[in-house]
């Protein structure tokens, strides 16, 4: 753990190969210190197979337009899924849905087994017990490393007030109330 900077001699070239200064291993530990919710992103495949995967790097972007965004590593198994989707679902996840989300981390050939869900916008699938979801048509692509962050606008969304699933440090958990203030 290291908290000098470390400035590669070029920064084009870092991103071309395996050249940065960082250790992986120590960075994924650092990023494992911010807490974030845990969603399952879905889509229907070309063949009309739902698919969908447990991501944690769901943000928003914009309130208007509603824009938010997710991100798939580029050797993901469904990454052609969602490359070729239409729209796709944001399912937040609640609390209680830990061993969902297990689910659909793992790779498997039907990991909708058992999942009560229904067709959302360009019939990606919405999960029926979500803590909230974003229905989304698929807006842009960017290349970001080892990843493609994916650009939905959103053009339908349902929410409740359930407790949702946190993930941290390699965990899931729970959210804590503390002393009602909230930040300015």
């Amino acid at each position: 753990m290291s908290d000098s900077p470390k400035h590669p001699a070029d920064p084009a070239n870092e991103f071309a190969s395996d050249n940065s200064a960082i250790d992986p291993r120590d960075f994924r530990n650092a990023l494992g210190t911010f807490a974030t919710g845990v969603t399952i992103v879905t889509a229907m495949s070309a063949e009309g197979r739902p698919y969908g995967v447990t991501c944690n790097s769901f943000a928003s972007v914009s309130l208007n337009p509603p824009l938010v965004l997710w991100s798939l590593g580029m050797f993901s198994q469904g990454l052609t899924i969602f490359q070729n989707a239409s729209h796709f679902a944001v399912n937040v996840l609640g609390a209680s849905q830990q061993a969902l989300a297990s689910q659909f981390a793992r790779s498997s050939d039907d990991k909708f087994a058992g999942v009560s869900w229904t067709p959302g916008l360009g019939n990606a699938p919405v999960l029926t017990d979500s803590v909230a979801n974003f229905q989304c048509r698929a807006a842009n692509r960017y290349y970001g490393g080892d990843h493609i962050i994916f650009l939905g606008a959103v053009e339908a969304y349902a929410y409740n007030r359930q407790e949702p699933l946190l993930f941290a440090q390699g965990s899931f958990g729970r959210f804590v109330a503390g002393d009602g203030n909230k930040p300015s």
